[in-house]
């Protein structure tokens, strides 16, 4: 069995499958000792590298197609190394072998709710890439009044410093004063986009929630700071949206894990607090010691 060489490289995780086209186009892919060019097909047992540094990898036809759907907090970064040594979305995800989680899309840290992660980096890029036009729902709540006549402005666009973006529906989904929620639904991305629209009319997000990403809602069963894999029908929905063929095997639970999957859903795990920032946090018990100063 062999696959071509660009998809290999972009399920890895490593680029889009666009972008891995074009490193091999620029000679910095190899394969067994050789410069690759645009149509080699590689197999299992081939030394793939990358700039000079190996890449493992699977063929489609080994790889069992996986998603994870977790429940991001408040205060975990989306990074897989931070040099502050936050607490990042990677650091409590299943370990894999010879594989990586590559993650759908980004939440600040001050932002909550359903992240994606999958083994197979093309089926993220397509989820994450804007032609896609794959819907992220928030639910959100927001200081001040949102009127009937904001509403209508933000679902029509307004300009921010990295272009034109809107919401493509509001909702109220109720509360009073401080603590009034609204549903708000994007097609792209982009970072803090959801605040920003805001912040054009004046009022500000207290509280951001991700609800919703393309097919795939947040479980209701699963807490904060813990994560379930997805079976294969969740899957193959997502998998429609971006217009990627589903299998008719090699994707879903299986097994042990799928038992877990459903034991998990009468008993869910309870919520997992933040670890504390360790460098921070020792930081901080040095200034109450008095033994520095802040800055």
């Amino acid at each position: 069995m062999s696959e071509k060489l660009q998809k290999v490289l972009a399920r890895t995780g490593l680029g889009s499958r666009r972008h891995m086209e074009q490193a091999i186009i620029d000679g910095r892919v190899s394969v067994n000792g050789t410069i690759a060019s645009i149509g080699d097909r590689i197999v299992m047992g081939d030394e793939l590298r990358l700039d000079g540094r190996l890449v493992h990898f699977s063929l489609a036809s080994e790889l069992r197609r996986r998603v994870i759907a977790y429940y991001k907090p408040e205060g975990e970064i989306c990074s897989r190394h931070d040099p502050e040594s936050r607490p990042t979305v990677f650091d409590h995800l299943p370990k894999l072998t010879d594989e990586r989680w590559v993650m759908v899309g980004r939440l600040d840290i001050n932002s909550s709710g359903l992240l994606l992660f999958t083994n197979d980096g093309e089926f993220a890029n397509r989820l994450m890439h804007p032609s896609s036009g794959i819907e992220r729902e928030y639910a959100v709540r927001v200081m001040g009044e949102l009127t009937p006549e904001m509403q209508s402005q933000l679902c029509a666009g307004v300009d921010l410093e990295d272009g034109f973006a809107k919401f493509e529906s509001v909702s109220e989904l109720g509360g009073e004063g401080f603590n009034r929620w609204w549903q708000v639904v994007v097609k792209e991305g982009r970072n803090r986009e959801v605040r920003r629209l805001f912040e054009t009319q004046g009022l500000k997000v207290s509280r951001l929630l991700r609800t919703r990403y393309g097919s795939q809602v947040l479980p209701r069963h699963l807490r904060t700071g813990r994560w379930v894999e997805l079976d294969k029908p969740d899957i193959d929905k997502l998998l429609s949206e971006v217009e990627l063929r589903p299998r008719r095997e090699g994707t879903g639970l299986f097994g042990m894990a799928k038992r877990r999957s459903e034991k998990l859903k009468e008993n869910p795990l309870p919520a997992r607090k933040v670890e504390a920032n360790r460098k921070g946090g020792f930081l901080r018990q040095q200034r109450r010691d008095g033994r520095t100063k802040p800055e």
